[in-house]
């Protein structure tokens, strides 16, 4: 049986982790969304769901992925005792894959299609209303919306097939030290700042402490960041 690719150091998994659980939709879509529905207060129901509903299932997911070593495809085979049906659970997870990879490899290639369009000076001289239109010519456009698409699946493909860690977790160091940096130039600057740079000074400490460390500045960061905001509004 050939031996199962595992994470280089705690390192590149934390990164890992924290660049899967900040997401696309933290970055593109949570600021608009926070100031349309209300602003700081929900934010706090925001971090509420979070405590109530995001802390359980990564413990779930960390569990069955390290009593299993398997993918999301077979880990409830494995864990599951005769008889009980939990591998019904794979299948729903690899549905749930296909799901959310529509949706990045969609946001992926708007994001990549922005960047050339800047590279080109499509943006230079260019208002609010008239960006927003090059966003809406561009949802317009299937073809283009397709290729960019096609880019970012072919882009991906290429970093996976290098494996784990000569593909995967050398190209996620990379951008989350990228992300660090664009966090310096927004709102988030402190949030990023404290979770990264916590992971580069303590790689040596047991991943237990690294998690609940992170957990820890991650409820500090987002409560200064609610004041913030509170403040900001009144």
């Amino acid at each position: 049986m050939e031996k199962r690719e595992k994470f280089a150091s705690r390192l590149g998994f934390i990164l890992i982790s924290a660049g899967c659980a900040i997401g696309l939709g933290d970055v593109w879509r949570f600021p608009y969304i926070a100031g349309q529905y209300g602003g700081g207060i929900f934010v706090l129901i925001y971090l509420v769901f979070i405590f109530l509903l995001g802390l359980p299932i990564i413990t779930m997911e960390l569990a069955v992925g390290r009593a299993s070593q398997k993918s999301i495809a077979t880990s409830f085979n494995v864990l599951q005792k005769k008889g009980q049906k939990w591998h019904w659970m794979g299948y729903a997870g690899i549905v749930g894959n296909y799901l959310l990879m529509m949706f990045y490899t969609t946001i992926a290639g708007w994001m990549l299609a922005y960047f050339y369009k800047f590279l080109i000076g499509q943006f230079a001289g260019l208002d609010a209303g008239k960006v927003g239109q090059v966003f809406t010519d561009l949802i317009a456009n299937p073809l283009e919306m397709s290729l960019w698409m096609v880019i970012t699946t072919v882009f991906c493909f290429g970093i996976c097939s290098l494996g784990l860690q000569d593909g995967v977790e050398k190209v996620t160091k990379f951008l989350m030290v990228a992300l660090l940096a664009l966090g310096q130039l927004g709102y988030g600057a402190v949030f990023f700042n404290l979770n990264l740079l916590m992971m580069f000074i303590f790689p040596a400490i047991c991943l237990k402490r690294i998690l609940m460390v992170y957990i820890l500045l991650n409820s500090a960061t987002c409560c200064l960041t609610l004041v913030r905001i509170l403040i900001v509004a009144s």
